[in-house]
């Protein structure tokens, strides 16, 4: 599936941040399910918001406060998408 550029970015610049003993489970994970939720939304393409739900979906809750932070450091706006501070 084709992936918006800004999607793209937010998802590097995420996983980025993760441990690297976790990064090729959380790349392979998320990846999946960001694509898995484009195609719900019968969208052509990944979109930013596709990426920050399937963050939430897949990291366990526990590591969302990390997870959030790591965004806001980022710029990435995940309050925009429904999903609370």
């Amino acid at each position: 599936m084709i992936w918006e550029k800004k999607a793209k970015e937010n998802f590097e610049a995420i996983l980025a941040k993760i441990p690297v003993f976790l990064r090729s489970i959380a790349e392979k994970k998320v990846s999946a399910r960001a694509e898995a939720n484009a195609a719900q939304e019968n969208a052509q393409e990944v979109s930013p918001k596709n990426v920050v739900d399937a963050f939430f979906m897949e990291t366990p809750f526990g590591f969302h406060g990390p997870m959030k932070t790591d965004m806001e450091a980022l710029g990435i706006d995940y309050q925009q998408y429904g999903h609370s501070k």
